[in-house]
């Protein structure tokens, strides 16, 4: 047990730094219902995107994204790179190159020479799992500083002429990065970290794939020539319809949960830092858990960056105040709900 951490009881988390990074290349709601043939208001009101970033084809990859990020989330919690022990990435999997690890590329180029690197894998529900994670590692184990990174540009895969795969229009791209260290002083903690909560429903599991690319089907020439490399879901309406019965209790599930282990419920929440959504489906569970919100329609869905963009977009507009009990709220095909409580303390 490392100097002042007394008991795990007593022990705390904090968030004492964070920072974001989005590309500099916009594509408008116009120009997605241009490539698809679905109608400007469809993709703007309903799929909720006004716009979103993407990436050039041959700069901006994932970890050059999180590198980014993790300077600004480094310099906002005045540490240095060697003082960190665990570099934790928790991005998407379509990253520089395949069976490969982003978290030790990003942890050697930042120069974060003391820390092991290991990688967290949720798809979209991976902020919640991937602070639920740190933080008990910073609790039980060794390590006192861990920065979190995660980056998407999932963006890439999408076939904007395959209407099954329309719900995911919204694919943008960007990075965030997160510094949590045990026992922070008070005065360099921006919020402590409470509890979490998941829940999986396995039979999503096949919803959404890329179909080729994998051991089931290896890619070749033939599989290129058929499109097989971007992402598709083989049975768009059945999805939908288990989806709209499990999707909205599971949300409210995990979110009270967490709530719950950490001493609140749903009347103390403040601020829901939520994945991106159709619009209507974001208004319902926003509504239901009566907190304040950001809506990330000029963003669009940064698989797993999503929670740290909308905290960050609701403390520049003034939705994010010292005391309030703030829930990232994600999920991710696959499927997994999840959950993290954070008390903000500014």
């Amino acid at each position: 047990m490392s100097e002042g951490r007394t008991s795990e009881e007593s022990a705390t988390v904090g968030l004492t730094g964070y920072g974001t990074y989005v590309p500099e290349e916009v594509v408008t709601g116009e120009e997605i219902a241009a490539q698809s043939g679905i109608p400007e208001e469809v993709v703007v009101e309903k799929m909720g995107v006004r716009e979103k970033r993407v990436c050039p084809a041959d700069d901006d990859h994932a970890t050059d994204m999180c590198v980014k990020a993790a300077e600004d989330a480094l310099a906002d919690a005045e540490i240095d790179p060697e003082a960190v022990d665990v570099v934790l990435y928790h991005g998407s999997e379509f990253k520089d190159f395949v069976v490969w690890s982003a978290a030790a590329n990003v942890a050697e180029r930042l120069g974060a020479d003391e820390a092991f690197a290991v990688e967290s894998y949720a798809l979209c529900a991976g902020a919640p799992l991937a602070i639920r994670q740190a933080k008990s590692q910073l609790l039980a184990d060794a390590p006192e500083t861990a920065l979190l990174v995660s980056a998407s540009r999932e963006e890439d895969l999408v076939d904007y002429e395959n209407e099954d795969s329309s719900f995911m229009f919204n694919f943008g791209s960007g990075a965030c990065a997160m510094v949590l260290e045990a026992n922070p002083d008070e005065s360099r903690t921006r919020a402590t970290v409470r509890e979490s909560a998941a829940v999986t429903d396995g039979s999503f599991s096949e919803d959404v794939v890329m179909p080729a690319g994998g051991s089931r089907n290896p890619p070749s020439h033939t599989t290129v020539e058929q499109g097989l490399h971007t992402l598709d879901v083989p049975d768009p309406d059945g999805m939908k319809e288990r989806l709209a019965d499990a999707s909205l209790p599971n949300f409210e599930r995990v979110a009270d949960d967490a709530l719950h282990r950490s001493g609140y419920d749903r009347d103390d929440l403040d601020f829901v830092a939520l994945t991106h959504m159709k619009r209507s489906f974001h208004d319902i569970l926003t509504s239901k858990l009566d907190a304040a919100d950001y809506y990330l329609d000029e963003y669009g869905h940064v698989q797993s960056v999503d929670q740290i963009l909308a905290l960050d977009e609701g403390l520049a507009r003034g939705l994010v105040e010292r005391g309030d009990v703030v829930c990232f709220l994600a999920a991710g095909t696959g499927y997994t709900w999840a959950a993290t409580v954070l008390e903000w303390h500014g």
